[in-house]
């Protein structure tokens, strides 16, 4: 017997208060959010960790030491740049958490259920080959979810000895 390890119901209550709470980051957010095509992610030159302070530092030497600048840079807009980043980081690392612990717990609950699906499948399974009086149905549709995988496709119920 697998182990249970999960069991969780969300109450309407709390349902709608998350459900809330993500309408409103969503709503907050939307208007400074931008969202970019798969190339121009894979392309776009990324800030990290291990960047940033390289960026916030040339940004205080820019704005001490105009002689270096370039005329095309403009220092106001590499600061609201800096800035932004900065702002935007506290709220994406704690959301990042959040969804990571998200996906953990939805990959966790769906394993358990995907489990005792299999379980619940192969029961019936063997019910439509011992004949057992509407297990065939069940069988034929619940079969439907393995069509066109592994190297030989199950038959139909009625095609089993």
């Amino acid at each position: 017997m697998q182990e249970n390890r999960i069991s969780i119901t969300i109450s309407p209550e709390d349902n709608a208060k998350v459900k809330a709470a993500i309408d409103t980051l969503h709503t907050t957010l939307a208007p400074f959010l931008v969202a970019l095509n798969p190339n121009e992610r894979r392309t776009l030159p990324k800030v990290s960790d291990g960047t940033l302070p390289f960026v916030q530092k040339a940004l205080e030497y820019a704005q001490t030491n105009a002689q270096f600048v370039p005329a095309y840079v403009d220092v106001a807009e590499l600061k609201t740049d800096v800035d932004a980043v900065s702002t935007l980081l506290q709220f994406l690392r704690p959301l990042e958490q959040l969804f990571e612990i998200l996906d953990d717990t939805v990959m966790l609950s769906g394993s358990e259920a995907y489990v005792a699906a299999l379980a619940f499948y192969n029961s019936v399974k063997q019910a439509t080959k011992m004949k057992v009086p509407g297990a065939e149905p069940i069988y034929n549709d619940l079969l439907q979810r393995f069509d066109g995988q592994g190297k030989k496709k199950a038959q139909p119920a009625e095609t089993l000895k």
